[in-house]
């Protein structure tokens, strides 16, 4: 009985752990680039465990253990570009992109305070409380287009995942963060915003992260954060 017991925790173990993701890719022209060359590797880089409390620091790129280092790509304003998980997003829930200009070299910018604006989301699909369900669920790439008007620079772009499954109570949702850096070329003179800072953007009892989404079937969802800017 012992062994059998020692074997359904050791399944169980290895199947959480498979339903967990990180995201260390950029794809730059159509190419992917190396895991954590340009996307600071993130503190789970091993575990894939989540971030799950919205005020830490770990909120902002989920980096303060590892001290990262990453090389910074250019991609051109208006181009499309894309996030790669290192497996397929495998919880239901709902995606937020996120970027920050850096004031000089991007290598060394933290992205403190109010500087991170949205440029892409994916939400939830409700009708009426008929059924939910979630387009960002078993994508393989989280594609997106820099705005065209955005100014040219260095960026942080900030891939969050937000893995609603067990968020029914305070502090479950499960938020799957990282941080990549790129160049900005031919850009805009847009004004990027509204601005937030990260941590500091949720607090956790917005109604699109604190949620049920089994019982009863939510009749709508709202996306947590700011308005995509689209430049």
């Amino acid at each position: 009985m012992k062994v059998v017991s020692s074997f359904i925790a050791a399944a169980a173990a290895i199947s959480s752990a498979t339903a967990h993701y990180t995201f260390p890719n950029l794809i730059v022209n159509g190419v992917k680039t190396a895991d954590w060359v340009n996307v600071r590797q993130t503190n789970n880089y091993n575990t894939q465990a989540p971030v799950t409390n919205v005020t830490s620091a770990d909120f902002r790129c989920y980096d303060t253990e590892t001290n990262p280092t990453a090389s910074t790509i250019a991609v051109a304003a208006g181009s499309q570009m894309g996030i790669g998980p290192d497996q397929a997003i495998y919880h239901p829930g709902v995606v937020n992109v996120y970027m920050a200009k850096a004031p000089s070299n991007v290598s060394t910018f933290a992205g403190d305070g109010a500087v991170w604006f949205k440029v892409f989301q994916i939400p939830a699909v409700t009708n009426g409380g008929q059924s939910i369900t979630f387009p960002a669920q078993n994508l393989a790439v989280v594609n997106f287009t820099v705005p065209k008007n955005l100014p040219s620079g260095q960026y942080l772009v900030r891939m969050e995942a937000i893995a609603l499954h067990v968020a029914s109570t305070f502090g479950g949702a499960q938020f799957y963060i990282s941080c990549g850096q790129i160049q900005v070329t031919g850009g805009g003179s847009g004004t990027p915003g509204p601005l937030v800072s990260i941590p500091g953007v949720y607090t956790g009892n917005e109604p699109g992260i604190l949620i049920n989404i089994n019982y009863p079937i939510p009749t709508t969802y709202t996306q947590p954060g700011p308005a995509v800017w689209s430049g």
